[in-house]
C-alpha cells in the first residue's frame, strides 16, 4: 500500500512509538490523527508536528472510543489507517495479591480490550474505503514474555493471536491487516527499567522508518531491530529466558533478605 496521501488515525501518539510513527507519516504528505488521554500533552503535539490532527481519548474507557469514533469519522470520512498503539505497561508482583482489581484491568483494557473495541468501531468505516489498513502494535515481548510485567506480556500475545485471525477474516476485503512487533525501544515507556532491556535500545526514529518501509512493502508482519531474533529465541528456547528471569528474581530476593537481617 502506498504510505502517502492516506488518512492515518494513531492511538498513543503523544510521544515515543506513536508520536515517531506520526511524524514519519507527515512527512509522506498523509493527513495525521492522533489521540492522547489528555489535553495537555496533545496540545504540545500540536506545537512540535505542524499540521498534526489530535483528540483526547482514554482507550481503557468504551465511551470514549464511541465519542472518537464519531468525532472523527465526521471530520475525516476518508480515513483509511488505523494504527493500535496506544498502551502502557507495569511491572508487577503476581505475589502481592492487595493490588486493587481496578490496576491488574488497566493494562488489559488499554492494550486488549480497546483495540479490539476500535477495531471494532471503525471496521464498517474502514471497510468502505478502496484500500484501508488496520496496523496492531504488538511486542516482542508477545513472543517471549518478559516475567517482570506478566500483563502487559499477556495483552500482547493475545493481541497477536487476535491479529492473525483477523487477518483470515478480512482476507476477502479491502483491508490490509498488519502486525508491527517493536523490540525494546528507546522511548519514556523504557525510562526506569534498563536493568530489564538486556539488549541495546532501538533509536524510536529509526524504528518509525524501518516500520514505514514495511507497510510500503506489502509486508503482514513488521519485525524491527531484534524482534526476528526474540521471536525465533521464543520458538527455539523457551525456557531460556525464564531462567535468567528466575536467576534475577532470587538475586533479588536475596538482596531483600539481607537486609532484613540488618
Amino acid at each position: 500500500m502506498k504510505m502517502s496521501q492516506n488518512t492515518v488515525l494513531i492511538t498513543g501518539g503523544t510521544s515515543g512509538i506513536g508520536y515517531a510513527l506520526a511524524a514519519q507519516l507527515l512527512k509522506r504528505r498523509n493527513t495525521v490523527i492522533i489521540t492522547g488521554r489528555t489535553e495537555e500533552r496533545l496540545t504540545a503535539v500540536r506545537q512540535s508536528l505542524s499540521g498534526v490532527h489530535t483528540y483526547v481519548c482514554d482507550q481503557s474507557d468504551p465511551a470514549a472510543i464511541v465519542r472518537l469514533y464519531a468525532e472523527v469519522t465526521r471530520a475525516f470520512p476518508d480515513l483509511n489507517v488505523l494504527i493500535n498503539n496506544a498502551g502502557i505497561g507495569l511491572k508487577l508482583n503476581l505475589n502481592d495479591t492487595t493490588r486493587p482489581l481496578e490496576d491488574l484491568e488497566k493494562e488489559i483494557r488499554t492494550n486488549l480490550i480497546g483495540p479490539i473495541q476500535l477495531i471494532n468501531q471503525f471496521l464498517p468505516q474502514l471497510k468502505r474505503q478502496k484500500a484501508a489498513m488496520i496496523v496492531n502494535v504488538t511486542s516482542g515481548l508477545a513472543f517471549v514474555p518478559l516475567p517482570l510485567k506478566p500483563i502487559y506480556c499477556a495483552t500482547k500475545a493475545a493481541m497477536h493471536s487476535y491479529t492473525q485471525s483477523l487477518r483470515v477474516q478480512l482476507k476477502h476485503s479491502s483491508i490490509k491487516v498488519v502486525e508491527l512487533a517493536p523490540p525494546a525501544t528507546n522511548t519514556d515507556f523504557n525510562k526506569g527499567q534498563e536493568e530489564m532491556n538486556s539488549a541495546s535500545l532501538m533509536d524510536v526514529n529509526k524504528f518509525a522508518r524501518v516500520s514505514v518501509r514495511g507497510l510500503e512493502r506489502g509486508r503482514e508482519e513488521i519485525l524491527p531491530g531484534m524482534s526476528p531474533i526474540i521471536r525465533l529465541i521464543g520458538r527455539l528456547r523457551p525456557h531460556a529466558t525464564f531462567r535468567r528471569a528466575e536467576a534475577e528474581q532470587m538475586a533479588v530476593h536475596g538482596e531483600d533478605s539481607a537486609k532484613r537481617l540488618q
